[in-house]
């Protein structure tokens, strides 16, 4: 652990915060020989609604197979969106 930590600055907003933790080593503001364990088992992940354009074509083939799995075709492109952008990640993600 180092001698002295150096205060973490107020932020703004969340954006200010991420810029400046991403150019920032938080071990020369956090002394992670305290840290515990925690468990947070009712935070939910935020979602956000997004907006895309794709051939009415695909659009059918994705209702079509959602259909087939008895869930909304929303949810049928979630899980392929999450099973392509964590691949060696089980569906399960709640979302």
């Amino acid at each position: 652990m180092k001698a002295t930590l150096k205060k973490i600055p107020k932020f703004k907003n969340e954006e200010e915060e991420a810029a400046f933790w991403h150019t920032h080593d938080s071990a020369e503001y956090v002394d992670y020989s305290r840290a515990r364990k925690m468990s947070f088992p009712n935070l939910k992940p935020s979602n956000r609604s997004v907006s895309i354009r794709m051939p009415e074509a695909l659009l059918n083939q994705l209702k079509i197979q959602a259909n087939e799995r008895g869930i909304p075709y929303q949810s049928l492109i979630k899980q392929y969106l999450y099973e392509r952008v964590y691949p060696d990640q089980k569906v399960g993600h709640g979302g």
